[in-house]
């Protein structure tokens, strides 16, 4: 189960009410430790079922309405109940916490930029040491990502631009080319690792909901820490292993 078969499968979870032990939930709970996005999402659900629960408990029921309903079946009568005013009323809040509810609760949409992140995270851990090209010449990554029609014109932080490339990766993204470089941040490495620092960059119109501005956006990922921003006409990424104070290094 990945972490978004997991966000959908919490979505039925009714907090206070389902068995967190269930077999049907208890695995994609297991994956909030592992997946801070998920668990923040996860909090929010919570909260909102509680909220709207707490606010259906609120709608009074209207009054002589069980009376009203068993003198209807006894009379065979029917009556629209779109006429009564205290129904309609009730069937309006109910309408409105479910449009609130929507809104709230979907899935972040495909194209995200979290989405994205958790993709090029999971990119990294996967194929750090098997590269289109393997080179420590800057200039050559930037000449063969273009010769993959991925993005070239990147603007590397000063700092990554002392830092030594390794290599680098044509990826896409929903269709959208995607440049990944490598770099070696001067730790020591274990054992055929090649990379632990990695720059991803993409097109604004390939990802949505972007950090908007040059100011970093940090958040722990799986194994590896991240940084995420926006400038010029790209959306930026670093990931690398370590903590916040590490990748600021980078920055």
């Amino acid at each position: 189960m990945n972490s978004r078969q997991a966000q959908e499968m919490l979505m039925l979870y009714r907090p206070g009410m389902d068995d967190a032990q269930d077999p049907q939930f208890a695995e994609a709970l297991a994956l909030i430790k592992d997946d801070p996005e998920l668990a923040e999402w996860f909090v929010q659900h919570c909260a909102t079922y509680v909220a709207i629960r707490g606010k259906l408990r609120q709608i009074a029921v209207p009054a002589g309405l069980k009376e009203q309903i068993l003198s209807e079946q006894k009379a065979h009568r029917t009556n629209v109940w779109w006429r009564r005013p205290a129904l309609l009323a009730a069937a309006a809040v109910v309408a409105l916490l479910i449009g609130i509810a929507s809104v709230w609760l979907q899935p972040p949409g495909q194209d995200s930029f979290s989405a994205y992140r958790r993709m090029m995270v999971r990119t990294a851990l996967r194929t750090g040491y098997t590269m289109d090209l393997e080179t420590n010449d800057l200039k050559q990554i930037r000449a063969y990502l273009a010769q993959r029609n991925a993005p070239a014109d990147y603007v590397l932080p000063q700092p990554l631009e002392k830092a030594q490339g390794t290599g680098c990766v044509a990826l896409t993204w929903h269709g959208k080319p995607v440049s990944m470089v490598c770099f070696r941040s001067g730790e020591p490495l274990g054992p055929g690792i090649k990379s632990e620092l990695f720059l991803f960059a993409i097109d604004r119109s390939g990802v949505s909901g972007a950090p908007p501005g040059k100011a970093p956006q940090f958040t722990q990922v799986s194994k590896l820490m991240t940084a995420g921003w926006s400038q010029g006409e790209k959306v930026y990424l670093v990931a690398a292993s370590g903590d916040e104070s590490f990748v600021r290094k980078f920055q």
